[in-house]
């Protein structure tokens, strides 16, 4: 992708190319089934709501996304087939005809062991599961599964299936995205951008942390969010050290206070710092902002295809530059990860695991660039983050709200 990457709206028009969805879902499912092929698996069966909606282009509301009860067959050589919610799959019969409609079947598995293995669901799905892996010839291979329950694990296995790990390779396959995926979260970013114009308006003494965050959640469904995942809202004494939350604190003159912003946009994710200064700033915050950026701008510079994952962690500052004993103590201060349907995807970039094992940078990649400093007097800090996409021509940057200088917001 050359040139600007495009933040269209969000309807579809006759009149303009915007994201077009049937390429969107084609381009995700063959890049799930060159992984499987790839393979030593017959089949993956995926539990992962990143993963289901990556390969049947299907999703339900997010409060079942850890519930573990829905759950896709992908075999070599067949289309998926998805067990959900029974009112769900008649939707999805309905509404989503690309997967074959005997493919969409109800299931249930127990909600986390809220319905004991004892009664049997999970045999029986096993048993289904199991029928459709010896009609497509695989049965013999193993299973790739991405996350899983422990009693399902053992019933798999006490029926003769041999499982092996898939979230890997179906990380992998996510990892490069397409002009349609960028777009979407380029347009996911946009949404980011507007509500933090709204919080350095609302940035005023007598305002309380919990009150942005019901604004921004306010805002970002009615801009169209299909999922707030979470708002972080940090602010005066308890910027340092990082808590990642919010709570009902007052803002004070002169707080510096920082917002991370987690939300989807037809499941494409945003991760989005910005810090503010209220009424004022010191000396101490302006420096700690100051350095954070340095930070961000030394690893923005650092990053192009062909460039190992190493090289550019190295490019962020070690652990004991900012007051911590050992990279895993500091661990989520300075970093990169990937980004898309899921909020941690690759690649991972880090002092703690990239100098391990690096992994070359490739164009498609999109991920958040995460950095933190504590300031001088012990209690203000800064923290910025950049959502970056690999292009032919460098690193281009989806989040646009002011970040080069620490904004004052309502100055006095």
């Amino acid at each position: 992708m050359s040139g600007p990457i495009p933040a269209p709206g969000h309807m579809g028009v006759d009149y303009e190319e915007r994201v077009d969805f049937e390429r969107l879902r084609r381009y995700r499912l063959e890049r799930a089934k060159a992984a499987l092929e790839t393979s030593e698996c017959g089949a993956f069966l995926l539990f992962d709501f990143y993963n289901i909606r990556y390969t049947t282009q299907t999703w339900i509301g997010g409060a079942l996304g850890d519930k573990m009860i829905r759950y896709a067959l992908l075999a070599r050589d067949k289309d998926p087939v998805l067990w959900d919610f029974g009112s769900a799959v008649k939707h999805h019969k309905k509404y989503s005809q690309w997967v074959p409609e005997e493919n969409y079947r109800a299931g249930f598995l127990g909600f986390r062991g809220a319905v004991a293995p004892s009664v049997g669901l999970m045999a029986d799905a096993v048993a289904e599961i199991k029928s459709l892996l010896v009609e497509a010839g695989v049965a013999d291979l193993p299973v790739g599964m991405d996350i899983v329950e422990p009693p399902f694990l053992f019933e798999m296995e006490r029926q003769g299936l041999r499982v092996v790990d898939a979230q890997q390779l179906m990380l992998d396959a996510r990892c490069i995205k397409s002009h349609d995926e960028i777009v979407l979260l380029n347009q996911a970013a946009a949404m980011v951008d507007g509500v933090y114009q709204d919080i350095v308006e609302m940035l005023k003494p007598g305002v309380r942390e919990n009150q942005i965050v019901a604004h921004a959640n306010k805002r970002l469904y009615e801009m169209g969010s299909d999922q707030v995942e979470a708002v972080n809202a940090i602010s005066g004494e308890r910027c340092n050290p990082h808590p990642h939350n919010f709570t009902d604190r007052l803002i004070r003159p002169g707080d510096q206070a920082f917002f991370d912003i987690i939300h989807s946009f037809n499941g494409y994710r945003t991760c989005y710092y910005r810090t503010f200064a209220v009424g004022s700033s010191t000396p101490a915050q302006r420096d700690a902002y100051t350095k954070a950026r340095e930070w961000m701008d030394r690893g923005i510079e650092g990053i192009k295809a062909g460039v190992g994952t190493d090289e550019v962690a190295a490019l962020l500052p070690a652990a004991e530059e900012f007051g911590f004993g050992s990279e895993m103590e500091a661990f989520g201060l300075q970093f990169a990860h990937g980004l898309g349907l899921g909020l941690h995807e690759r690649p991972i970039i880090s002092r703690l695991n990239s100098m391990k094992e690096p992994v070359e940078l490739q164009v498609g990649m999109v991920f958040a660039l995460e950095t933190y400093c504590p300031a001088s007097d012990g209690v203000s800090a800064a923290r910025i983050e950049e959502e970056i996409v690999i292009t032919e021509d460098g690193p281009q940057i989806l989040t646009l709200f002011p970040a080069q200088e620490l904004v004052v917001a309502n100055p006095y």
